[in-house]
């Protein structure tokens, strides 16, 4: 995949709708941990988020966006990708761009998603503890890595 066509843009407000849209297709594809009222009660705080209190960019291609991450004091919050462009580096041009232009170092991930814990360990991340819960109170295991 040529990586040219896409750039990576902070947020506007006007991209809002297609960031949630990115972010449920994401989860949907990749948490099949999830139980569908724990997806609907994470997915009514996403809803709610005021994404520019973060520094939270777009994966843009002619205006439209396919994926986003997030970070605050140096930690990834949130990195998500359209399902369809997952494998395709694209995932890891946002990773890249969030530890070079953003002093990102470290994230936490779930512990039943391996498939992102496999991929921050490539880019460099190393596991330094885990939390019972997430972020939420859930009972979904975070694993908390850093650079």
């Amino acid at each position: 995949m040529d990586h040219q066509e896409f750039d990576i843009k902070p947020y506007r407000y006007a991209h809002r709708n297609q960031l949630i849209k990115v972010w449920e297709d994401s989860v949907l594809a990749t948490h099949y941990f999830l139980k569908r009222e724990d997806f609907e009660k994470i997915k009514s705080v996403v809803e709610h988020i005021d994404f520019n209190l973060l520094q939270v960019y777009c994966l843009q291609k002619n205006n439209q966006v396919f994926g986003f991450l997030g970070v605050s004091d140096q930690k990834l919050e949130m990195l998500f990708l359209d399902p369809l462009l997952i494998g395709k580096g694209l995932g890891r041009l946002m990773a890249d761009f969030a530890i070079q232009n953003l002093d990102c170092r470290q994230v936490d991930v779930n512990e039943q998603n391996e498939s992102a814990r496999k991929f921050y360990e490539k880019i460099g991340f190393k596991v330094f503890g885990r939390s019972e819960k997430d972020g939420l109170g859930m009972p979904y295991p975070l694993v908390h890595m850093e650079l």
